[in-house]
């Protein structure tokens, strides 16, 4: 789905088993793009937003994306909204639910400490190299070479979503016209796929997105935005290094 993903296994496994691991991953990583791209008319969410398959014929992935696109739209007051770049086009929650999907497949299928990466969507599990705590860079939202923030973590999840990459490619549903006011938007928290919508739709809130993340700590979701003007704020309960 136009990003690129990495994949790190800490497990005290056989080369081979790892081997195996990361390709069934890729595996299921391709699956979800040939299903969910939008760069792509023969996938099953272009044929679906076509009318060329009604909903009760859609696979169980798809039912299950929009059942919880729906749910996310409610939770964010609208600012998570699947349509409102004006066809479907559930990227925001497909890339976060496709990682945790697979995170949680490696669990199962062996692997308790890994890694895995998808443009600034990462879900850890278990410690990482040496026993020690996975740690992420949380880039700098002007400088790319420089990074605002470093989080350690065990088992978790990292979102991030702004605009200094590829502009103002956010929507604001609810006043209409691109997202302004925040320039970058964290959270981290338990699941991968509720932490990028969040991001995403604190993103599209702009400045009043600011009070909506403090409430999520409650939940388990920690978070730190920049503004457009460069103030920056983090959560307390934020698990910087």
């Amino acid at each position: 789905m136009g990003t690129v993903v990495s994949i790190e296994l800490a497990d005290d496994l056989p080369e081979s088993r790892l081997a195996e691991l990361v390709a069934s991953t890729c595996a299921w990583l391709h699956e979800v793009d040939a299903r969910f791209s939008t760069y792509r008319d023969d996938s099953e969410v272009c044929r679906f937003r076509r009318g060329e398959i009604p909903l009760e014929d859609c696979s169980a992935d798809l039912r299950h994306v929009l059942d919880r696109c729906a749910d996310l739209w409610r939770d964010t007051d609208g600012y998570f909204d699947a349509y409102a770049g004006g066809p479907l086009d559930p990227s925001g929650y497909v890339k976060g639910w496709s990682v945790e999907v697979a995170s949680a497949r490696l669990a199962e299928a062996g692997s308790t400490r890994h890694y895995i990466g998808a443009g600034g969507d990462i879900r850890m599990r278990g410690a990482g190299p040496g026993g020690r705590p996975w740690r992420v860079g949380v880039r700098h939202p002007w400088e790319a070479d420089r990074l605002a923030w470093v989080l350690s973590l065990t088992d978790g999840a990292v979102a991030t979503s702004g605009t200094y990459e590829r502009g103002a490619h956010v929507w604001n549903p609810v006043a209409g016209g691109p997202a302004k006011g925040l320039r970058s938007v964290t959270i981290t928290g338990p699941d991968l796929a509720v932490a990028d919508a969040y991001a995403t739709a604190a993103l599209a809130m702009g400045v009043t997105g600011l009070s909506w993340l403090a409430k999520l700590a409650a939940d388990g979701y920690e978070s730190a935005a920049v503004t457009d003007d460069g103030r920056a704020f983090t959560s307390a309960g934020l698990p910087i290094a």
